[in-house]
């Protein structure tokens, strides 16, 4: 009989002791998968920082202006951006009258196109007409992917705040707009990206 709880006893020991085990060995692995994620370095918020002079340009002959537009440059708004700013955070300034040769980019997978429209158009789902003619790239309600550039050109024929909007349906109402302002006083263009000085071009 005392044999007998001798081995019961033993037995429930070990048992205890088993669980003891399993159950630190599992707290360490928690903690050690915990840590891995926290030490793991988040993906850089922008790999390539946006400079304006990429982005705006005069012709030689400095009549001419020409603005490259990337979509989805970084992550920014979950990729919704031109040249790495969304929701209006940069702005081109450009004189009345000038004629703008836009050269556009989407570096996504997802669709997405780019379309002159009036500053209150992209709280709209569509985007409608461009504000002037030949002011988007082809198809905007369809956009494009991959990596194939697309060209277009327009004349600033009216002053006023516009805005290089997505016109993929939504996209521009969820941030994927950078702003336009058509100014009858300025004589050059420029861009402000962010919080940094405007940049003006000279002729090249």
């Amino acid at each position: 009989m005392h044999a007998k709880s001798s081995h019961s006893i033993w037995a429930l020991a070990t048992t205890a002791l088993l669980w003891a085990f399993t159950i630190v060995n599992a707290q360490g692995t928690a903690a050690a998968d915990h840590d891995a994620h926290t030490n793991h370095p988040a993906p850089p918020a922008n790999e390539a920082p946006p400079k304006a002079e990429d982005f705006l340009s005069l012709s030689p002959d400095g009549k001419k202006v020409r603005i490259v537009l990337i979509s989805a440059f970084n992550g920014a708004n979950y990729g919704m951006n031109f040249n790495g700013f969304a929701k209006g955070q940069a702005k081109f300034v450009v004189p009345l009258g000038a004629d703008i040769e836009v050269s556009f980019t989407n570096r996504s997978p997802v669709p997405h196109s780019v379309v002159v429209v009036e500053r209150p158009q992209i709280k709209r789902l569509q985007m409608g007409d461009p504000a002037f003619e030949g002011g988007s790239s082809p198809n905007p309600t369809r956009g494009t992917t991959g990596s194939k550039g697309e060209t277009f050109r327009f004349k600033a024929s009216e002053a006023g705040d516009f805005a290089f909007a997505c016109g993929f349906p939504s996209h521009a109402a969820n941030g994927h707009w950078i702003a336009l302002e058509v100014s009858d006083k300025a004589k050059l263009p420029s861009l402000q990206l962010g919080g940094n000085p405007a940049y003006t071009p000279a002729a090249r």
